[in-house]
């Protein structure tokens, strides 16, 4: 076995806390590093404040392979992301030529790269830009963080893009039992598989459909022989059952 390559991700933004908007990144990042062998394994939404920024980057990019934020790279005065990582890995933001040739560009003129668009092309001392196709300002990488915007269109181009280079692990597979009866009838058996399996990620997700429980057995692993031997066990714990 390789290595595994772990990831955490850091959701930025008072909006989301307070419910006026929804996060749409969250599921779409975990797909992509599932897709290039590399676990989310931790995710935490946290406010436009810049103590708590700073002390989640230096936290969790201690922790883990990789760091993925989302928001607070805009124009606007609550836009405090870059500084704060800047902060976080002990640099300085300094206006980027390359961010700002781009932007430049886009706006078509140095009175429409106003002050406020400006603030966009400024990235900590030691980054490296993170393409925009959809509206130009860039997001950008240092040591192990990623920061992308938060708008979901955006975030997802500049996702795309970052997975192209990551180093990552086996792809992990799934595979999904259905389980007619409660989750309280398999528990135990579960929980002995989990035991015997522990390259194996066993989750158990209870529905309810026609008026009858159910439950979803959910198996993850890089490890394609001991997940199908896996499998097989729960397929027989569940038709031992019956």
């Amino acid at each position: 076995m390789g290595k595994h390559y772990s990831a955490a991700m850091i959701v930025i933004g008072n909006e989301i806390l307070s419910g006026r908007t929804q996060d749409k990144n969250i599921n779409y990042v975990a797909n992509k590093l599932v897709e290039h062998g590399v676990s989310l394994k931790e995710v935490r939404i946290i406010p436009d404040v810049e103590d708590i920024i700073i002390e989640t980057i230096k936290t969790l990019k201690a922790q883990y392979d990789y760091i993925f934020t989302s928001g607070g790279i805009g124009p606007t005065h609550d836009d405090i992301t870059a500084e704060c990582i800047a902060k976080a890995c002990d640099t300085t933001l300094e206006l980027n030529q390359g961010a700002y040739d781009v932007l430049l560009t886009h706006y078509g003129s140095k009175e429409e790269l106003t002050e406020p668009r400006l603030k966009m092309a400024h990235i900590p001392i030691g980054g490296t830009m993170i393409p925009n196709p959809v509206s130009a300002a860039p997001g950008f990488i240092i040591e192990n963080i990623y920061v992308m915007a938060g708008v979901p269109r955006i975030m997802q181009a500049m996702m795309d893009h970052i997975v192209l280079g990551l180093e990552g692990g086996a792809v992990i597979e799934s595979r999904t039992v259905p389980c007619p009866y409660a989750e309280s009838k398999v528990a135990q058996g579960l929980g002995d598989i989990q035991n015997h399996y522990p390259q194996v990620d066993i989750g158990s997700y209870p529905h309810f459909q026609g008026g009858n429980l159910g439950v979803s057995v959910v198996l993850r692993s890089s490890d394609l022989v001991l997940l199908q031997k896996a499998e097989e066990e729960v397929k027989a714990l569940i038709a031992a059952i019956g």
